[in-house]
């Protein structure tokens, strides 16, 4: 609970009514509202806030936030007209719940492909060093030990903050957080103090939001025009964009890099379905994680890791204990015939392509990949003959099936993938709408030596279909399969 004069602002157009009273909490959703709370009326491309005033006021809000004042005044509530509500939102909160982010080191982890992995594994190394840790990411949140769900990339700001200071109360010395484009772009992320950041790649995503690769681009931007000097930004130079990420930034600027001299550099030793032999800064170190990009993701780590204060043989000890996000590369093996399926949230191209470049790095002689792919309806169409033709040039067999499809005809979806191939790539490829039958037919054409790889959920343990979410669990759909054989 806070003073309404104690959590203003200094960017405020104009204000109505008193300002010493009580602020019980904050809300975005007026349904949500209660006696002296503030009520922030954001606006929106679907729904607008404004529109929601007066039903927020008579629920009890003593307290309005907008960009512009209703017609309707009433004397016993205070309003806050500002130019900016979302930016404004991040700096009241900041005030309101004692700003969590400068009490913790707070990392950021943006780009395309590979913010969940680098988040997960960050929490998980700093857990095994000693330390209380925060995780805030697409598959889940923990305070410490203790677990829940994530339903957004990037939770809305007040969430954020409330979670903060959770994390900061119970003791957690560091918080890594994936930074989604979305969350950039609509300010979610507005008044943060950061300890650092991370730039992982940027490839073809989110483009039915942004309207352009550019806007996409100066969305992830915004991450790092905003540290301080006090704060690192650790970008991979293998990417192309890596280094306009930092143009702006007053924070010290390191790179990680496989293919050039950087300030981390990593070399590959051994690459195998058990896992990588690395090199980083020319000391060794074994990793149960697989594949070119994640050899990658773990500099991004390791780098991150000695900025925060780490010593590097600490770090490279935990390193190997660590093991692959929910989701990301998880392998399932069945001893028995000798067959290994892969999980993966691959669903953007780039993400498609390594995944399948990692699997034919470490198949077996003679050893075939099987694809069971699709993608998410409602979402960037143009990205779905390009992922159709990566499957047909880097997999042996595929198998196209539903993803989520939304409110999109399934069918619809698989059109657009199949448009993608010719003639030859059409040659015994399946289309199968079924999930579940399609994972199941892709395992029956599995031999040993195979590799069948289940792309596009991952962690998700549902699909969702007309507005409604149906239980359907990838890795569990291969382990009922084992079982069965």
């Amino acid at each position: 609970m806070k003073r309404l004069r104690e959590i203003l602002p200094n960017a405020v157009s104009r204000v109505v009514g008193n300002t010493d009273r009580e602020i019980k909490d904050i809300v975005l959703d007026s349904r949500r509202v209660g006696i002296d709370s503030m009520f922030i009326a954001m606006p929106g491309t679907r729904v607008d806030g404004h529109e929601f005033i007066s039903v927020a006021i008579h629920a009890g809000a003593g307290a309005i936030v907008c960009q512009h004042l209703p017609e309707q005044i009433e004397d016993h509530v205070t309003y806050i007209q500002v130019e900016n509500v979302p930016q404004t939102l991040g700096y009241i909160n900041q005030k309101f719940f004692d700003n969590p982010s400068r009490k913790t080191n707070l990392v950021g982890v943006t780009g395309t492909n590979g913010k969940t992995t680098i988040a997960t594994l960050l929490y998980q190394l700093f857990t095994r060093l000693g330390y209380k840790a925060g995780l805030i990411s697409t598959i889940e949140i923990r305070v410490g030990d203790r677990q829940q769900e994530a339903s957004h990339t990037t939770p809305d700001n007040i969430t954020l903050n409330r979670l903060l200071a959770v994390m900061v109360e119970e003791g957690c010395d560091y918080v890594f957080m994936e930074v989604s484009s979305h969350a950039l772009e609509q300010q979610r992320v507005a008044g943060l103090h950061y300890a650092g950041a991370v730039f992982t790649n940027l490839t073809h995503d989110h483009l039915d939001y942004h309207g352009t690769f550019q806007a996409y681009l100066n969305a992830k931007k915004k991450l790092f025009d905003v540290l301080d000097k006090q704060a690192f930004a650790l970008i991979n130079i293998d990417d192309k964009h890596g280094t306009v990420m930092v143009q702006n930034t007053k924070a010290k600027v390191l790179t990680y890099s496989l293919l050039r001299p950087a300030d981390i550099k990593g070399k590959i030793i051994q690459n195998s379905i058990e896992g990588l032999q690395l090199q980083i800064n020319r000391q060794n170190v074994f990793t149960r994680l697989t594949g070119r990009y994640n050899a990658s993701n773990l500099l991004a780590v390791y780098g991150s890791a000695i900025e925060l204060g780490q010593g590097a043989e600490e770090v490279l000890t935990a390193i190997s204990a660590l093991h692959p996000a929910k989701g990301r590369f998880e392998v399932v093996i069945d001893p028995a015939l000798g067959k290994t399926a892969v999980v993966d949230y691959a669903h953007t191209p780039d993400a498609l392509e390594k995944v399948l470049q990692a699997m034919r790095e470490v198949r077996q002689p003679g050893g075939k990949i099987i694809t069971v792919v699709g993608c998410g309806g409602n979402r960037d169409k143009a990205k779905r003959p390009v992922m159709a033709k990566v499957s047909a040039l880097l997999s042996d067999q595929i198998v196209f099936t539903s993803d989520n499809p939304r409110d999109e005809e399934p069918d619809a979806i698989l059109a657009d993938m199949w448009a993608g191939l010719d003639e030859g790539d059409r040659q015994g490829a399946f289309r199968i709408t079924d999930r579940h039958e399609a994972i199941r037919i892709a395992w029956q054409l599995a031999k040993a030596g195979d590799i069948v790889l289940i792309a596009g959920k991952g962690h998700e343990t549902y699909q969702e279909i007309k507005g409604k979410r149906y239980p359907f669990d990838d890795k569990a759909e291969i382990q009922a399969l084992i079982s069965q054989a």
